[in-house]
């Protein structure tokens, strides 16, 4: 019996048949023809359009040059300048302040709403994807509301001699990270409850019985269980924050350039379309090497084991 369940665990996979091909095929095929449209060919348009040159008059020169290879590396018409580095340092560090808190507030949000029952859940859960309903620009000028002299936080803040009387709490760093985590917070919130629905209260149970405080509970044991939810919601977090500009200009008041302003720069005042396209490249490689680096740092044991 043992050999014989052995065999069957290390033989080798059947070949496929030509018509079992086939039907792989068709069932790939719309999403390969997805992906290569909306991913493999704009990121090739992208690398073609960063060797590329500008014009005298804004318009894209297709003589191919390393110029702006140059430039993203800080070395322009006056020599070289930290500049550019400082702004993807800028962006990185608020993508990863943004994320940490969105993950601070998405774990006790997430098992308060997993501790519900289901039918309250429901009505959690809408709460969360109600944001999604309206445009990160309405929000962003409705935290300028909030904000505003006249409004109880400022008041508050105005009391406790935190701001000048009659002084609002925007423009400021307080004003964008509170943007920025109520824009992202349902990326964090809504793939975390899908793991800590799964978590087996019995494990719970048993630490608790074995006299584990609760942040030892959470630490050794609800974390490796919603690690997967965890990773995801990093990732839908920090890749949209690493290029966000709407709510850092409207609540920050374009006083830090941060790489989506300067993209976004590029596109349309500057109208230089190719070191737009070389630092929409450097963006998508500083988000990569991050998340690799989030990777390595936090592995899956399923595949360790």
């Amino acid at each position: 019996m043992e050999l014989s369940a052995f065999a069957a665990t290390t033989a080798k996979p059947r070949p496929q048949s030509r018509p079992d091909r086939l039907g792989s095929l068709l069932l790939a095929g719309p999403g390969l023809l997805w992906l290569t449209l909306l991913m493999a060919i704009p990121c090739l348009s992208l690398v073609a359009m960063a060797l590329a040159t500008r014009g005298q008059y804004g318009e894209v020169s297709w003589t191919f040059t390393l110029d702006n290879l140059k430039r993203l590396a800080g070395f322009g018409l006056f020599g070289w300048t930290p500049d550019l580095g400082l702004i993807l340092l800028r962006s990185l560090l608020v993508a990863a302040i943004t994320t940490l808190l969105c993950v601070a507030l998405a774990y006790p949000l997430t098992f308060h709403i997993a501790s519900r029952r289901p039918s309250v859940r429901v009505f959690w859960l809408i709460l969360i994807i109600v944001p999604f309903w309206t445009n990160v620009v309405v929000r962003a000028y409705g935290w300028l509301l909030i904000l505003a002299p006249q409004m109880p936080p400022a008041r508050l803040a105005a009391y406790l001699g935190l701001i000048p009387e009659g002084a609002a709490l925007y423009p400021g760093s307080l004003a964008v990270y509170l943007g920025m985590t109520t824009t992202f917070l349902p990326f964090m919130a809504l793939p975390l409850y899908a793991s800590v629905e799964r978590l087996d209260p019995a494990i719970i149970e048993a630490a608790r019985d074995l006299y584990a405080n609760s942040l030892l509970i959470f630490w050794k044991v609800a974390l490796p269980q919603t690690r997967p939810g965890l990773t995801v919601g990093v990732i839908m977090t920090f890749v949209p924050a690493m290029a966000m500009f709407v709510v850092t200009d409207i609540l920050g008041g374009a006083k830090n350039m941060l790489i989506g302003n300067l993209i976004q720069q590029q596109f349309s005042q500057a109208r230089d379309w190719p070191f737009g396209a070389t630092l929409s490249l450097a963006l998508m490689f500083l988000t990569l090497l991050s998340l690799t680096f989030w990777r390595l740092r936090n592995p899956d044991k399923r595949e360790s084991s």
